[in-house]
Protein backbone atom coordinates (compact mmCIF):
# COMPACT_ATOMS: atom_id res chain seq x y z
CA UNK A 1 0.00 0.00 0.00
CA UNK A 2 2.83 2.66 0.84
CA UNK A 3 4.62 1.56 -2.41
CA UNK A 4 1.15 2.16 -4.53
CA UNK A 5 0.79 5.58 -2.35
CA UNK A 6 4.39 6.50 -3.03
CA UNK A 7 3.72 5.57 -6.42
CA UNK A 8 1.10 7.49 -7.13
CA UNK A 9 2.22 10.63 -5.76
CA UNK A 10 5.52 10.45 -7.56
CA UNK A 11 3.08 10.30 -10.28
CA UNK A 12 1.08 13.44 -10.06
CA UNK A 13 4.36 15.41 -9.12
CA UNK A 14 5.99 14.26 -12.37
CA UNK A 15 2.68 15.27 -14.36
CA UNK A 16 3.02 18.45 -12.70
CA UNK A 17 6.48 19.26 -13.64
CA UNK A 18 6.24 17.81 -16.86
CA UNK A 19 3.48 20.39 -17.32
CA UNK A 20 5.04 23.16 -16.31
CA UNK A 21 7.89 22.29 -18.07
CA UNK A 22 5.80 22.52 -21.41
CA UNK A 23 4.26 25.94 -20.61
CA UNK A 24 8.16 27.01 -19.84
CA UNK A 25 7.63 27.53 -15.84
CA UNK A 26 9.65 24.80 -14.60
CA UNK A 27 12.65 26.93 -13.56
CA UNK A 28 10.61 29.96 -12.10
CA UNK A 29 10.43 30.59 -8.61
CA UNK A 30 7.22 28.93 -6.55
CA UNK A 31 5.34 31.73 -5.28
CA UNK A 32 1.86 31.96 -3.82
CA UNK A 33 -0.37 35.21 -3.26
CA UNK A 34 -0.79 37.13 -0.83
CA UNK A 35 -4.05 37.32 1.27
CA UNK A 36 -6.00 40.43 0.86
CA UNK A 37 -8.12 38.72 3.80
CA UNK A 38 -5.01 38.71 6.16
CA UNK A 39 -5.17 43.07 5.60
CA UNK A 40 -5.65 45.03 8.65
CA UNK A 41 -9.05 47.63 8.17
CA UNK A 42 -6.54 50.52 8.24
CA UNK A 43 -6.73 53.19 5.05
CA UNK A 44 -4.12 51.11 2.94
CA UNK A 45 -6.07 47.88 3.85
CA UNK A 46 -9.41 49.96 2.71
CA UNK A 47 -7.02 50.92 -0.61
CA UNK A 48 -6.17 47.35 -1.73
CA UNK A 49 -10.04 45.91 -1.19
CA UNK A 50 -11.37 48.50 -2.99
CA UNK A 51 -8.55 47.40 -5.86
CA UNK A 52 -9.57 44.08 -5.49
CA UNK A 53 -13.34 45.02 -6.23
CA UNK A 54 -12.43 47.04 -9.16
CA UNK A 55 -10.78 43.82 -10.56
CA UNK A 56 -13.28 41.54 -9.76
CA UNK A 57 -16.60 44.30 -10.62
CA UNK A 58 -15.34 46.85 -12.78
CA UNK A 59 -18.86 47.54 -14.42
CA UNK A 60 -20.42 48.49 -10.76
CA UNK A 61 -18.04 51.06 -10.06
CA UNK A 62 -16.47 52.82 -13.02
CA UNK A 63 -18.92 50.81 -15.69
CA UNK A 64 -20.67 53.00 -18.41
CA UNK A 65 -24.47 52.64 -16.02
CA UNK A 66 -22.99 54.62 -13.52
CA UNK A 67 -25.11 57.11 -12.05
CA UNK A 68 -22.31 60.09 -12.21
CA UNK A 69 -20.90 60.19 -15.66
CA UNK A 70 -18.04 61.40 -14.20
CA UNK A 71 -17.00 57.91 -12.99
CA UNK A 72 -17.82 56.02 -16.08
CA UNK A 73 -14.18 55.31 -17.17
CA UNK A 74 -15.04 51.64 -18.56
CA UNK A 75 -16.78 51.44 -21.83
CA UNK A 76 -18.37 47.75 -21.34
CA UNK A 77 -19.79 46.24 -18.73
CA UNK A 78 -17.22 43.40 -18.28
CA UNK A 79 -14.70 43.49 -15.50
CA UNK A 80 -10.99 43.44 -15.47
CA UNK A 81 -11.14 39.81 -13.91
CA UNK A 82 -12.79 38.42 -16.72
CA UNK A 83 -9.59 38.52 -18.08
CA UNK A 84 -7.55 38.16 -15.24
CA UNK A 85 -9.01 35.19 -13.40
CA UNK A 86 -9.54 34.52 -9.80
CA UNK A 87 -9.43 38.46 -9.12
CA UNK A 88 -5.74 38.47 -11.11
CA UNK A 89 -4.23 35.56 -8.91
CA UNK A 90 -4.63 32.29 -10.91
CA UNK A 91 -1.85 31.22 -12.50
CA UNK A 92 -1.72 31.57 -16.78
CA UNK A 93 -5.22 32.92 -16.17
CA UNK A 94 -3.09 36.43 -16.88
CA UNK A 95 -2.80 37.12 -13.29
CA UNK A 96 -1.42 40.38 -12.03
CA UNK A 97 0.56 39.38 -9.20
CA UNK A 98 4.38 40.04 -9.23
CA UNK A 99 4.61 43.04 -11.71
CA UNK A 100 4.57 46.20 -9.92
CA UNK A 101 8.12 45.89 -9.79
CA UNK A 102 8.62 45.85 -13.50
CA UNK A 103 7.55 49.28 -14.14
CA UNK A 104 8.41 51.37 -15.52
CA UNK A 105 9.25 49.23 -18.70
CA UNK A 106 9.48 49.43 -22.26
CA UNK A 107 6.10 48.98 -24.21
CA UNK A 108 6.97 48.18 -27.54
CA UNK A 109 3.31 49.22 -28.71
CA UNK A 110 4.05 52.67 -27.35
CA UNK A 111 7.65 53.14 -28.46
CA UNK A 112 8.82 54.15 -25.02
CA UNK A 113 8.66 53.36 -21.25
CA UNK A 114 5.51 53.33 -19.99
CA UNK A 115 4.23 53.33 -15.74
CA UNK A 116 1.90 50.58 -14.54
CA UNK A 117 -0.83 53.44 -14.76
CA UNK A 118 0.15 53.85 -18.37
CA UNK A 119 -0.46 49.80 -18.50
CA UNK A 120 -3.33 49.66 -16.71
CA UNK A 121 -4.65 52.39 -19.26
CA UNK A 122 -4.08 50.77 -21.80
CA UNK A 123 -6.64 48.05 -20.54
CA UNK A 124 -8.83 50.59 -19.82
CA UNK A 125 -8.70 52.09 -23.50
CA UNK A 126 -8.49 48.93 -25.01
CA UNK A 127 -9.80 45.87 -23.18
CA UNK A 128 -12.70 47.56 -21.36
CA UNK A 129 -13.08 49.78 -24.51
CA UNK A 130 -13.11 53.41 -22.84
CA UNK A 131 -11.08 56.24 -21.47
CA UNK A 132 -8.05 56.51 -19.28
CA UNK A 133 -8.34 57.29 -15.35
CA UNK A 134 -6.29 59.78 -14.18
CA UNK A 135 -3.66 58.80 -12.18
CA UNK A 136 -4.26 60.54 -9.41
CA UNK A 137 -7.91 59.31 -8.80
CA UNK A 138 -9.03 57.19 -6.23
CA UNK A 139 -9.62 54.08 -9.04
CA UNK A 140 -6.21 54.34 -10.42
CA UNK A 141 -4.45 54.64 -6.35
CA UNK A 142 -6.57 51.63 -5.20
CA UNK A 143 -5.68 49.32 -8.73
CA UNK A 144 -1.95 50.32 -8.22
CA UNK A 145 -2.62 49.53 -4.58
CA UNK A 146 -3.73 45.86 -4.69
CA UNK A 147 -1.30 44.52 -7.83
CA UNK A 148 1.28 46.05 -5.47
CA UNK A 149 0.23 44.22 -2.98
CA UNK A 150 0.31 41.08 -5.30
CA UNK A 151 3.68 41.79 -6.09
CA UNK A 152 4.94 42.01 -2.66
CA UNK A 153 8.26 40.60 -1.86
CA UNK A 154 8.92 40.12 -5.58
CA UNK A 155 12.52 41.73 -6.57
CA UNK A 156 12.38 43.66 -9.60
CA UNK A 157 13.60 40.88 -12.86
CA UNK A 158 12.24 38.09 -10.20
CA UNK A 159 9.78 35.97 -12.86
CA UNK A 160 7.31 33.96 -11.21
CA UNK A 161 5.48 30.92 -12.28
CA UNK A 162 2.00 30.86 -14.16
CA UNK A 163 2.16 34.52 -15.58
CA UNK A 164 0.59 35.37 -18.60
CA UNK A 165 -1.75 32.69 -20.55
CA UNK A 166 0.67 30.00 -21.16
CA UNK A 167 2.63 28.49 -24.24
CA UNK A 168 1.09 25.74 -26.48
CA UNK A 169 2.38 24.21 -29.97
CA UNK A 170 1.66 26.24 -32.87
CA UNK A 171 -0.32 24.82 -35.63
CA UNK A 172 1.30 24.39 -39.13
CA UNK A 173 -2.12 25.27 -40.86
CA UNK A 174 -4.22 28.64 -40.35
CA UNK A 175 -6.51 28.60 -37.29
CA UNK A 176 -10.20 27.82 -38.44
CA UNK A 177 -13.45 29.84 -37.51
CA UNK A 178 -15.41 27.29 -39.51
CA UNK A 179 -13.89 24.86 -37.00
CA UNK A 180 -14.19 26.80 -33.87
CA UNK A 181 -17.61 27.28 -34.85
CA UNK A 182 -18.82 23.41 -33.77
CA UNK A 183 -16.50 23.63 -31.04
CA UNK A 184 -18.20 26.67 -29.51
CA UNK A 185 -21.63 25.02 -30.47
CA UNK A 186 -20.58 21.39 -28.15
CA UNK A 187 -18.58 23.11 -25.53
CA UNK A 188 -18.61 26.66 -24.98
CA UNK A 189 -22.71 27.86 -25.75
CA UNK A 190 -23.56 26.90 -22.46
CA UNK A 191 -21.85 29.47 -20.42
CA UNK A 192 -21.00 32.74 -22.97
CA UNK A 193 -24.44 31.83 -24.85
CA UNK A 194 -25.86 32.34 -28.24
CA UNK A 195 -24.41 34.22 -30.65
CA UNK A 196 -21.23 34.90 -27.83
CA UNK A 197 -23.83 37.55 -25.86
CA UNK A 198 -22.64 36.34 -22.82
CA UNK A 199 -24.89 35.92 -19.49
CA UNK A 200 -25.91 38.78 -17.48
CA UNK A 201 -25.83 39.21 -13.73
CA UNK A 202 -28.91 40.92 -13.90
CA UNK A 203 -31.23 42.99 -15.78
CA UNK A 204 -29.35 45.71 -18.40
CA UNK A 205 -28.29 48.93 -17.25
CA UNK A 206 -28.54 48.10 -13.43
CA UNK A 207 -24.61 48.14 -13.45
CA UNK A 208 -24.39 44.42 -12.45
CA UNK A 209 -22.09 43.49 -15.41
CA UNK A 210 -21.60 39.52 -16.41
CA UNK A 211 -21.81 36.22 -14.84
CA UNK A 212 -20.02 35.20 -17.83
CA UNK A 213 -18.81 37.57 -20.33
CA UNK A 214 -19.64 38.56 -23.93
CA UNK A 215 -16.86 37.42 -26.49
CA UNK A 216 -17.27 39.53 -29.43
CA UNK A 217 -20.27 42.02 -29.92
CA UNK A 218 -20.71 46.11 -28.76
CA UNK A 219 -20.56 45.11 -25.15
CA UNK A 220 -16.97 43.14 -26.21
CA UNK A 221 -13.25 44.16 -25.79
CA UNK A 222 -11.78 46.23 -28.94
CA UNK A 223 -9.81 45.22 -31.91
CA UNK A 224 -6.93 46.60 -30.20
CA UNK A 225 -7.01 44.51 -27.62
CA UNK A 226 -4.39 41.67 -26.09
CA UNK A 227 -7.57 39.17 -26.19
CA UNK A 228 -8.58 39.80 -29.75
CA UNK A 229 -5.00 38.69 -31.14
CA UNK A 230 -4.85 34.73 -31.73
CA UNK A 231 -1.95 33.66 -29.87
CA UNK A 232 -3.42 35.17 -26.48
CA UNK A 233 -6.39 34.21 -27.19
CA UNK A 234 -5.82 30.63 -27.55
CA UNK A 235 -3.77 30.29 -24.58
CA UNK A 236 -5.85 31.58 -22.29
CA UNK A 237 -8.41 29.52 -23.68
CA UNK A 238 -6.30 26.42 -23.62
CA UNK A 239 -5.25 26.83 -19.99
CA UNK A 240 -8.73 28.15 -18.64
CA UNK A 241 -11.34 26.86 -20.51
CA UNK A 242 -14.23 25.64 -20.28
CA UNK A 243 -14.65 27.37 -16.73
CA UNK A 244 -13.29 25.87 -14.01
CA UNK A 245 -10.58 24.64 -15.71
CA UNK A 246 -6.40 25.25 -14.81
CA UNK A 247 -3.17 24.54 -17.21
CA UNK A 248 -2.66 21.35 -15.67
CA UNK A 249 -5.90 19.88 -16.44
CA UNK A 250 -7.13 21.34 -19.95
CA UNK A 251 -9.87 20.14 -21.54
CA UNK A 252 -9.92 21.57 -24.99
CA UNK A 253 -7.61 19.85 -27.73
CA UNK A 254 -4.45 22.02 -28.81
CA UNK A 255 -6.07 22.38 -32.16
CA UNK A 256 -9.53 22.82 -30.79
CA UNK A 257 -8.19 25.69 -28.69
CA UNK A 258 -6.69 27.42 -31.82
CA UNK A 259 -9.70 26.82 -33.72
CA UNK A 260 -12.64 28.35 -31.07
CA UNK A 261 -10.29 31.61 -30.56
CA UNK A 262 -10.20 31.43 -34.11
CA UNK A 263 -14.03 31.78 -34.03
CA UNK A 264 -13.58 34.76 -31.46
CA UNK A 265 -11.64 36.55 -32.93
CA UNK A 266 -13.33 36.66 -36.31
CA UNK A 267 -16.45 38.36 -35.16
CA UNK A 268 -17.43 42.03 -35.07
CA UNK A 269 -16.35 44.10 -31.94
CA UNK A 270 -15.75 47.50 -30.91
CA UNK A 271 -13.22 49.37 -33.27
CA UNK A 272 -10.43 51.70 -31.53
CA UNK A 273 -9.35 54.26 -33.73
CA UNK A 274 -5.57 55.05 -34.47
CA UNK A 275 -4.36 51.31 -34.77
CA UNK A 276 -1.55 51.97 -37.07
CA UNK A 277 -0.08 53.79 -34.99
CA UNK A 278 0.70 51.60 -32.76
CA UNK A 279 4.82 50.08 -32.86
CA UNK A 280 7.08 52.63 -34.13
CA UNK A 281 8.87 49.50 -35.01
CA UNK A 282 6.87 47.09 -37.09
CA UNK A 283 9.83 44.22 -36.06
CA UNK A 284 8.11 44.44 -32.54
CA UNK A 285 4.76 44.14 -33.58
CA UNK A 286 2.98 41.03 -31.96
CA UNK A 287 3.29 38.72 -35.15
CA UNK A 288 -0.59 38.01 -34.40
CA UNK A 289 -1.51 41.13 -34.61
CA UNK A 290 -4.82 41.00 -36.74
CA UNK A 291 -4.58 45.26 -38.16
CA UNK A 292 -1.50 46.69 -40.23
CA UNK A 293 0.99 47.89 -41.65
CA UNK A 294 3.50 44.99 -41.41
CA UNK A 295 7.21 44.83 -42.18
CA UNK A 296 6.70 41.64 -43.57
CA UNK A 297 4.59 41.35 -46.64
CA UNK A 298 2.21 39.10 -45.35
CA UNK A 299 -1.37 39.39 -45.70
CA UNK A 300 -3.79 40.43 -42.49
CA UNK A 301 -5.50 37.08 -43.10
CA UNK A 302 -2.64 35.47 -42.10
CA UNK A 303 -1.15 37.42 -39.42
CA UNK A 304 -5.00 36.90 -37.52
CA UNK A 305 -5.06 32.92 -37.86
CA UNK A 306 -1.50 31.73 -38.91
CA UNK A 307 0.39 29.96 -40.00
CA UNK A 308 3.16 32.20 -38.48
CA UNK A 309 6.44 29.97 -39.42
CA UNK A 310 6.45 31.49 -42.85
CA UNK A 311 6.08 34.76 -41.30
CA UNK A 312 8.85 34.57 -38.67
CA UNK A 313 11.15 33.29 -41.15
CA UNK A 314 10.41 36.33 -42.83
CA UNK A 315 10.87 38.98 -40.21
CA UNK A 316 13.96 37.23 -38.67
CA UNK A 317 15.81 38.00 -42.52
CA UNK A 318 14.50 41.47 -42.08
CA UNK A 319 16.02 41.99 -38.70
CA UNK A 320 19.27 40.34 -39.55
CA UNK A 321 19.19 42.84 -42.61
CA UNK A 322 18.04 46.30 -41.33
CA UNK A 323 17.68 45.73 -37.72
CA UNK A 324 14.40 47.94 -37.53
CA UNK A 325 11.70 48.83 -39.65
CA UNK A 326 9.35 52.14 -38.96
CA UNK A 327 6.09 52.60 -38.72
CA UNK A 328 4.98 54.71 -41.46
CA UNK A 329 1.93 56.35 -39.28
CA UNK A 330 3.92 56.17 -36.00
CA UNK A 331 5.25 59.68 -36.14
CA UNK A 332 9.01 59.17 -34.91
Amino acid sequence: MRNAAFGALFALSLTTIVAAEEIGASSAKFWSAPQVGALPYDAHGRLVRRGRDLITATYSHIGPDMPDPAQRFAGNNLACGNCHLDAGVKKFGLPLFGLAEDFPAYSARAGAEITLQGRINSCMTRSMNGRPLPVSSEPMRAIVAYIQFLSQGVRKGEKLSGLGAGTMPELDRAADPARGRDIYQSRCIGCHNIDGVGVQNSLPGLGAGYAFPPLWGSDSFNDGAGMARLITAANFIHSNMPDGVDYLHPRLAVDEAWDVAALMISKPRPLRAGLEKDYPDLLKKPIDAAYGPYADGFSEEQHKYGPYGPIRAKLKEIEKEKGEVKNPNSGR
